[in-house]
């Protein structure tokens, strides 16, 4: 959910997609370049992850034992049913809002098929299957989140009957994509789109500059957000619970509402915002 795209622009090949969407993965080739490239990819972010991420992504990516080839999602998905009821699909890239939505309503998470070119190693806009298996399946592992993530795509399904999407992107984007926690390890990054990042990881923990604020559901969804930039602000839980608690209730009520309030923009503080405090500040973990 980085915002809708036409298919023309998009990068992959749709061709042989089902109407779901959905491709066999199996049909896309990966080059001896394409596993060297994963393995760097991977090298450079399991180095940050013991120190940045939160235990639940660090004990599933564990034991996923995904760092020698690009993976294949068919052997992963057997232990992912166990865990959490999900199960991974392959896409070609970009999906429609509501194919989007209607698989994470159904418990499947769709992940791009493609691997960025070595000349995008560091950075791309478009996310690809390093940023998707990576950065995200770990955290699917973990029932409670997957709970939410499963709650998120019906969320979806009803922010677009009711013409609120921007409302539930951006909760997308402050929780799944570049969420914190705060718990009994200190700040730990939870969020995919920080996670897959090597500069990102270390900036959501480690920067001055950003400010990071405790979550509050209607206040993210009120907070505009940037694709080509980190991010000024982050939103930071203090437990994983506090999603799935957060979405539980029926929410139509609040897009109603939160539709006819004025946005903030990203880097701004509000006057009942909680700020944490700046990482050279804080107690050690």
């Amino acid at each position: 959910m980085y915002g809708a795209q036409s298919e023309s622009e998009l990068r992959g090949d749709y061709r042989r997609a089902a109407i779901d969407f959905t491709v066999d993965q199996a049909e896309h080739v990966y080059a001896t370049a394409d596993h060297a490239l994963w393995r760097r990819l991977y090298a450079r972010q399991s180095d940050l992850v013991g120190t940045h991420a939160c235990r639940e992504f660090r004990e599933a990516l564990a034991a996923m034992r995904c760092a020698d080839a690009v993976p294949q999602l068919a052997r992963i998905n057997p232990a992912l049913q166990v865990a959490s009821g999900w199960a991974l699909v392959a896409v070609p890239g970009f999906i429609p809002d509501a194919a989007f939505f209607a698989h994470l309503a159904a418990r499947r998470f769709p992940v791009t098929v493609w691997l960025r070119k070595p000349e995008e190693f560091d950075y791309l806009v478009e996310p690809d299957l390093f940023h998707d298996f990576f950065g995200h399946v770990p955290m699917l592992f973990h029932r409670r989140f997957a709970d939410y993530m499963q709650r998120f795509g019906e969320l979806g399904l009803q922010a677009i009957a009711q013409d609120a999407l921007p409302l539930v992107a951006r909760l997308y984007w402050y929780t799944v994509e570049f969420g914190l926690i705060d718990g009994d390890e200190g700040l730990r990054c939870y969020g995919a789109g920080i996670l897959s990042s090597g500069g990102e990881t270390r900036y959501a923990l480690e920067s001055p500059q950003p400010q990071r604020l405790r979550y509050v559901r209607d206040r993210v969804m009120r907070t505009r957000y940037r694709i080509d930039a980190y991010q000024k602000t982050y939103f930071v839980l203090r437990t994983l619970d506090e999603l799935l608690e957060s979405v539980a209730d029926d929410l139509r009520p609040a897009l109603a509402r939160l539709r006819a309030l004025p946005e903030f923009s990203d880097d701004v503080c509000a006057a009942d915002d909680v700020a944490l405090p700046q990482p050279h500040t804080r107690n050690a973990a």
